[in-house]
């Protein structure tokens, strides 16, 4: 059973929906024995990184998704739940994370040329790093995803495992030990992110 967690951020359904697609059973919970008892879990999140951080604080679920994680349990995070795994953010202020992945949170319009359009809406290209990750295994380099977003995680080489072109290379996907993380979306990307929630669910 995988659990999808619900602090109040965001619209679920059409993950969970993604998941029913390829057989997976998920629970969208914000119970702290159901997801203890998941097998794995997905941190969903919509919004502005620091509202999102104080929900999940005061759903008092920060502490149990460190702990689960570092019990070894696979844990995705996407988009901005996939932010919240680094140390740092800096979206309207400064606001510390989950830190389950190294590397901060900035603008898209301080890294990249002004010629594009802030936020990234839209269909890219995956450029693998570091190999071709577990999470991977069912689609090729260069299949797209789709992108909905306005800041991004930097100085995270260690645990890049994708990048996409859009005025620069910008963080696509980390992964690190058992957490992983998109900043596209997965269940808003078609067949190809079908696949890459069928190889996180075979992890």
């Amino acid at each position: 059973m995988l659990a999808i967690i619900d602090y109040g951020v965001g619209n679920l359904f059409s993950l969970q929906c993604s998941l029913k697609k390829i057989g997976v059973e998920a629970v969208v919970t914000s119970d702290e024995n159901i997801i203890k008892a998941a097998d794995r879990i997905i941190l969903p999140g919509v919004g502005a990184f620091g509202d999102a951080v104080n929900k999940l604080h005061k759903s008092g679920l920060f502490e149990l998704v460190i702990e689960e994680a570092r019990n070894g349990k696979p844990l995705m995070g996407i988009c901005l739940g996939m932010q919240m795994l680094f140390e740092k953010s800096y979206e309207y202020g400064e606001y510390e994370g989950l830190g389950l992945i190294e590397g901060e949170i900035v603008s898209l319009k301080k890294e990249i040329s002004q010629e594009y359009a802030v936020p990234h809406m839209g269909w890219n290209a995956l450029k693998f790093h570091n190999g071709k990750n577990e999470i991977f295994k069912y689609i090729n380099e260069g299949d797209c995803v789709y992108f909905v977003h306005s800041y991004f995680g930097i100085n995270c080489e260690d645990s890049l495992i994708a990048s996409a072109e859009y005025g620069a290379q910008i963080t696509a996907a980390v992964a690190k030990g058992n957490v992983y993380g998109c900043q596209f979306h997965p269940e808003k990307s078609g067949d190809v992110g079908l696949k890459i929630l069928k190889a996180f669910c075979e992890i």
